[in-house]
Formats: structure tokens, sequence, C-alpha cells
């Protein structure tokens, strides 16, 4: 699988860890940046990871900052994108079930390494295998986002 990775200054050192575990799990991974600590703007990077999803260069995004709510937040504003801010594995299993996540957001100062390795296997391993109801509640998402296309 092909994963494209952002992280803005607060979570550049999470990124660090998270892209050679993305590696030794077999997968192809597409670095956006930050690679440093001089603070950037987070939206800059969610916009890129998630360009890479929607346009099919990337099967999935990973998006990390201090919290992850900034780059939740921006990466749900593009259409076509379904972002979770997860910070447990219930809920990085759950988000793939039942919403058919493409973009993981988390925060490297909520979660630590290990815990952050073990939410991106999971969400990655998951399967949107719910179906039924939930594909009904996923396709009223975007009929929201084709809405509000039409009335920018």
């Amino acid at each position: 699988m092909k994963i494209a990775i952002g992280a803005d200054h607060a979570g550049y050192r999470l990124k660090d860890v998270i892209v050679p575990f993305l590696q030794e799990l077999g997968h192809d991974v597409v670095d956006v940046g930050c690679h440093g600590p001089d603070s950037v703007d987070y939206p800059d990077y969610a916009f890129s990871v998630c360009e890479k999803v929607v346009s099919g260069d990337a099967d999935k995004g990973i998006l990390l900052c201090g919290t992850g709510i900034g780059m939740s937040i921006a990466a749900n504003k593009i259409p076509g994108i379904r972002c979770a801010l997860v910070h447990d594995l219930f809920s990085a299993k759950a988000t793939r079930e039942h919403n058919d996540t493409n973009v993981l957001a988390m925060g490297e100062r909520v979660v630590g390494p290990g815990v952050a390795q073990d939410i991106v296997k999971v969400w990655l391993e998951t399967a949107f295998s719910e179906g039924g109801r939930h594909i009904g509640r996923i396709n009223k998402v975007k009929q929201i986002e084709e809405r509000q296309s039409l009335h920018p």
C-alpha cells in the first residue's frame, strides 16, 4: 500500500518513528514533510497528504501534529477525505470498520511512539467490513460535500 504522511513542527518527531515502521510493514511511503522543529502551518501539510489520497497517488494518508486536531480539521475540509483523529486502538479499528476512513490523524503530544505504531497497524489492517447502514451514512457525507461544492 502507498501511504502519504505529513506532519507539522509539533508532529515531525512522531513521523520520524512512523515512516520506518510503515516501511518495515512493507508499505511505500511518500513523506511530504516537515522535517524539523521550525514553525510551519499544518494546513499546508494536511492539504499535501490529502491531495495525494484524493488523486489516487496514495492509498491512504497519515497526519501528525501536536494534538492531531488541527490536521483533522484541515483534512476534513477536502472533498473525498474522511479523516479520523485517533488516540486509541478501539477508535482506530472502529473508524475503518464503520467510516471507511482514508486519512488518520494523531497527536505527538497525546500518544507515545509505541501506541502510535499500534494505532497505525490496526488502522491499516482493518477493512471497511460493516457495510449495510454504514454505506448509507458515508453516502450522506458525500452528498453534503457535493452540496457544499455547489454553494462555496
